[in-house]
Parts: structure tokens; sequence; C-alpha cells
């Protein structure tokens, strides 16, 4: 069985958390609150402690023996404060005791190489993910109105994503094809001029920070989509901010999402010199080549509240930015309210061409 770390309140012993309002641990029963830099010692202590071998042993075994590959991912431990078995994923590293809620961090998932350099602490709260939903569902006017009503939320969890951050220095060279239209007009004819062109930009662009996420589980476009991350604000790795949330180490390697970062890189340098390209009626991208030089790679932890629902038997996930309260996440759509605003604006347009016609008949 792997280790926990348990993190419990040296006055009364009850189990402490990350407090994202006042960015300290604080205990909830009897409000006590400690400093990150006095956990540190505490770490280091339950690096020493040993595990339970405690066993009671029966004289007829119960259940079955697992199956092939039935167990591959699956890891056990112990809660030490009521004993209580946590299965979990093997990318699990923060969660919460099922019996008695205690809040844990599984300690050998952060040694050695899986180690993140950087968290970014959670500012906001459980609180503040609700009303980041509600605030989302508002406004919405193709929203069912009985999804807004009716719509509860099944789970919401603060998770601590694993992100990989890349820097890299690029040097670029990328052509353009753009257009220039001129139009004039006589008494007999309309005329259009289009001008063709080719541009030439070349250059160097440093990136910093450009981060990937490294779980399987969490899309790509619903991570970046909530970006971005303040990363001034990121801290030193300590395992005290993950108590109170659930956590997970990375599942897709740092080559894996190299090829991500590549590739978010080029396109920020395509439109970086894009915005140099003024005074053209259309621009579109030809060729780039970019080259990536002096790379390197951190391992973080950043801060995201996912909420899921459940809506005519289809389940709905919304993600909050933990640090900035950027919220993203799909809705369903009244197909009947989109079949009105359809016609309506299907007969607007019919009237406003037929008056059109009118005009010009007139005019003939």
């Amino acid at each position: 069985m792997s280790e926990l770390n348990e993190y419990k309140c040296p006055c009364c012993g009850g189990a402490i958390a990350f407090d994202s309002g006042i960015q300290k641990m604080k205990c909830p029963f009897c409000d006590t609150e400690f400093e990150m830099q006095t956990l540190l010692d505490l770490d280091a202590a339950l690096k020493k402690e040993q595990e339970q071998t405690d066993e009671m042993k029966w004289d007829e075994p119960a259940g079955s023996s697992w199956q092939k590959g039935e167990q591959e991912g699956m890891f056990v431990y112990v809660c030490d404060s009521c004993g209580g078995e946590i299965v979990g994923e093997a990318t699990t590293a923060a969660t919460f005791c099922p019996y008695c809620g205690n809040n844990v961090v599984m300690k050998a998932q952060f040694t050695g190489m899986l180690r993140p350099d950087l968290v970014i602490p959670f500012k906001l709260d459980k609180e503040a993910a609700k009303k980041g939903l509600l605030k989302h569902l508002t406004g919405k006017k193709l929203l069912p109105k009985v999804f807004k009503d009716q719509n509860h939320i099944d789970e919401v969890k603060g998770v601590y994503v694993p992100f990989w951050l890349y820097d890299t220095d690029t040097d670029a060279t990328v052509r353009y094809k753009a257009t220039r239209v001129r139009t004039w007009s006589d008494s007999n004819y309309n005329y259009t001029q289009t001008s063709f062109y080719q541009i030439l930009r070349a250059g160097s662009v440093g990136f910093e920070n450009v981060p990937v996420d490294g779980s399987k589980r969490m899309p790509n476009d619903l991570m970046e989509s909530i970006e971005p991350f303040d990363l001034s604000q990121a801290v030193d790795f300590q395992t005290a901010y993950l108590a109170g949330f659930f956590a997970d180490k990375y599942d897709v390697s740092m080559e894996e999402c190299q090829t991500r970062a590549n590739e978010r890189v080029k396109n920020s340098t395509i439109e970086a010199f894009r915005q140099t390209v003024q005074g053209y009626a259309t621009v579109t991208t030809e060729n780039a080549t970019v080259q990536y030089k002096g790379n390197r790679t951190r391992y973080a932890l950043l801060p995201v509240w996912l909420l899921n629902t459940t809506w005519n038997g289809q389940k709905y996930t919304f993600a909050m930015n933990g640090q900035t309260g950027k919220f993203v996440g799909n809705l369903p759509m009244d197909k009947g309210l989109y079949g009105k605003y359809f016609a309506i604006a299907g007969a607007i347009g019919a009237a406003i061409a037929a008056a059109v016609l009118t005009v010009l008949y007139f005019i003939g």
C-alpha cells in the first residue's frame, strides 16, 4: 500500500486544509490558522512515519480472485485517521477519505521525477464556482428554461491539474498572400480591381510558460479555454497546498505534450507576424517555417474547479479557472426557440429584400 500525507491540527487533532480565502492552512474545527512555511517540517516528519502492519486473520478467505488486468491502474491507501482503505487510480494524488472525510495526499505520487516544480494555490472557493455557473447560464436566450430552473449540480471538485510549462525562443520565416481591392464606376459600368501581393516576414519571438495539460482525462480545448493563468503567482511546490482538494499527477509525458506546445508556439508566432501586415483587404498564410531553440520545461499544478450536471440523460461538464474565475462550458439549446428565432430572422431578411426590390423597381 502507498503512503499518505495527512495534515492534522496540533491543537485539536482535526483534519486541516488549505483555505483559498486567507491563503493559509486552517482547521475547520477550532479555526486555528497555520502559515505554509511551518508545514515544511511536518512534511519531513510525515516521511518518517511507518506503515501500519496489523492484520486480522480469518479461517476462510472471502471474495474471489481478480481476473487478469482487473487490478491494473488501481492503488489502495490506508487512512491514518480511521483506518479505512481508499481506492484510487494511478494518477490520483490528493483526495478525501470516504469514511471520515479526512483530506489525504498520496506521498508516493510526488516522489522522484514526479514531483512538481510549481503550484498556483486556489484563489477562489467552491461557492465562487457555483456562482460562476449561475452567471454562465444568465443571458443565454437559446438555453432551455427548464435547464436553468431544474438544473442541479451533481458534483463540484477543486482539482489541481498537471501542466507542462514550456519556455522557448523561435526563429521564424512566414510568407503571406494578400490582396487589395479598388472599385469605381462610370456611366456605363462598375469596375473592381484586385491586386495580389506576396509578403515576407522574418524574425525571432520568445515564449515563456506555454501551458499544455498533462492529463488524459482533461480535454485540451477545455483547459485552454480557461487560460490564462498568472504564473507570476506560482510558488514552489508543497504537498500542503493540496490538502482539501483533488489532484492528479501527469499521465501524458513531457515529450508527448511537446507536440502540442510547438503547435501553440507556431500559431502564436504566425499571428504575431500577421499583426504587422496592415492595409490589405485579405491576408492568408501561405508558408511558415519555425525553428525552436533554448527549450526549458517545468512541471506545475494549476487550480481548476470542475462542475458536472446531468440533464435529459446527458452529462454537461463546466470548468472554472481557480485563480481568475474564468468560466467555460457547453450548454444545451432549445430547438423550438432556435426555430422561432431563425423564422423571425428569415422574415426580417425577406422584408428587407422586398423593400430593396420595390425601391429598385421605382427607380428603374
